[in-house]
């Protein structure tokens, strides 16, 4: 069962991303509400993939990307993101992110994301 780090400072997006992870046979090892969490979450739990919101109080996910990516630069990481942010977009992506989901996300769409880490 893959293991699933979800990031985000928003509660309700935290729930709606773990209900749909463990729905499809994911395992939520973690849960974090900043880059600065994130960050150290990883180093401890070493998830499959983690899900990082973009924007986020204190360190934002665009600086945590970066540094998970110095931990480990095979790090599955998908961005979630609000329409409009599309050249923090680009440079996630130039910075190692494998894949992103538009807020507000369906299950579809993360499963897509998901499924598309397969792939590469």
């Amino acid at each position: 069962m893959k293991r699933v780090l979800v990031v985000d400072d928003s509660a309700f997006m935290r729930r709606t991303m773990k209900s749909i992870v463990v729905r499809n046979d994911y395992e939520v090892v973690g849960e974090g509400t900043n880059g600065v969490e994130a960050v150290s979450l990883y180093k401890k739990l070493r998830p499959d993939i983690v899900t990082l919101d973009i924007v986020m109080k204190d360190v934002g996910g665009l600086e945590a990307l970066k540094s998970i990516m110095k931990i480990d630069p095979n790090a599955n990481v998908i961005m979630v993101t609000s329409m409009g942010q599309d050249v923090i977009v680009r440079e996630a992506i130039v910075s190692g992110a494998k894949n992103f989901i538009l807020k507000p996300f369906t299950e579809q769409q993360v499963m897509a994301a998901f499924e598309k880490l397969k792939e590469k």
